[in-house]
Parts: C-alpha cells; structure tokens; sequence
C-alpha cells in the first residue's frame, strides 16, 4: 500500500474514520479471524472510543498501559481467547513467568475456562514492572498474540538475535510455517484495507464467526 495513502489515512480529521483505519492496518488478521489476538497503541482520546466502534462485532479489548497521554491495548475475541490460553503447553509457559490461568486440584483443571481478568492484570503488572525498572518489556506477551511459543522461548534466548526470518515476529523454528503466516496476515491487511477505503466500515469488514456456521 502507497505510503501516501496510509499518511493521509492516519491524518483524517474524522478521529472515528482515522481510529478504523489504524485498527485495520494494525488489527486486520485479528479483524478477519485468522488470529487470537493483536496489541495497538493508541492515544488516550482514540482508546476512549473503542467500546463504541466493537459495539456488537464479537471483539473486545484490554487496556495494558498508559504513558505519555497514549495507551497499550490489546484486541481479542473472549472466548476464543479462553480457548486459546486452556492449551497445556502455554498454560505451562505462562505459568513460568506467574501466570496463574486455572485453579488445579492433584494436577486436574477446576476451573473451565482462565479468568482474563486476572490474566491481563498480570500482563499489564509485568509491563509496569518493566518500564518502572527499566527492564526488556516482557516477550511473554509474543504467546497472546498468538506467536509460536517456540519462536517466543527462541527469542528470549536469543536475546532477540540469530533469528532465521524476520517479519510479525521474529521466527527460529519452522521457517516454512512462519512464511505462509506472513501471506496469510499480508492478505487479510490488503483485503480489510481495500475494504475499508471502498467505504465499508470496521463493522462491515470484521468477521463473525456466528454468521460462518456450515
């Protein structure tokens, strides 16, 4: 996409039409349903409006930090994040870093489903701690995006160097998979912006899985 257009898209006075944009260009693998989640910074006025703009498309959102009158949030579907963070092995990872995503009792889950809550307040302190210390922010965060965990536990020893491809995330196993990820999220990019700039809003281009049911 023209360089151009995105700086005179970003640039609109309509602060509704330039906040769609931005969550397109930023959002759109999640936006289309091909992604758990994506994280957005945005400037506090812009985040303020979210609620109004996801009103009734399936996805909601989590604010992680505030500095310097902008906001960190991160965009997801409930319960396919729900889904998503039962999975044994990144119920494992998390774990490592203080995660606590289920209750267990003689190592069997009690609790069906991870309270988000409790789980994004955990992200969100880790990012505090972060910032406040002056530490790395934590890469943790790749596994909510729906990064492979090995590319994640890759890139925290690593140091974030030696990776074999660099693209949404930097990739140290699997190459191939990484590759046709990268199409995949470029395609949903180019189809939801061409979209949008045909005059769909963000509600017409967002995919529902309700409406999707073979």
């Amino acid at each position: 996409m023209p360089v151009e257009v995105v700086a005179y898209m970003l640039s609109d006075q309509n602060i509704n039409r330039r906040l769609q944009f931005q969550l397109i260009l930023q959002c759109a693998p999640l936006l289309k349903g091909i992604k758990v989640a994506c994280i957005t910074n945005l400037e506090c006025r812009l985040c303020r409006m979210l609620g109004g703009i996801l009103k009734g498309t399936g996805i909601t959102y989590r604010m992680l930090a505030v500095r310097e009158e902008r906001c960190l949030v991160i965009l997801f579907r409930e319960k396919e994040m729900e889904r998503y963070l039962m999975g044994k092995e990144i119920r494992e990872f998390l774990k490592e870093f203080g995660y606590v995503l289920t209750e267990e009792n003689d190592g069997h889950v009690c609790e069906p489903y991870p309270d988000l809550d409790r789980v994004f307040g955990r992200l969100a302190e880790r990012i505090g701690e972060a910032s406040r210390q002056n530490l790395c922010f934590p890469h943790e965060i790749g596994v909510f995006l729906d990064y492979p965990i090995e590319d994640v536990r890759g890139f925290i020893e690593n140091g974030g160097q030696e990776c074999l491809l660099a693209g949404y995330w930097k990739v140290y196993h699997n190459r191939e998979r990484a590759q046709m990820t990268f199409l995949a999220y470029d395609q949903a990019k180019t189809s939801a912006v061409n979209e949008f700039l045909t005059g769909k809003s963000i509600q017409d281009i967002i995919y529902r899985p309700e409406f999707h049911v073979a």
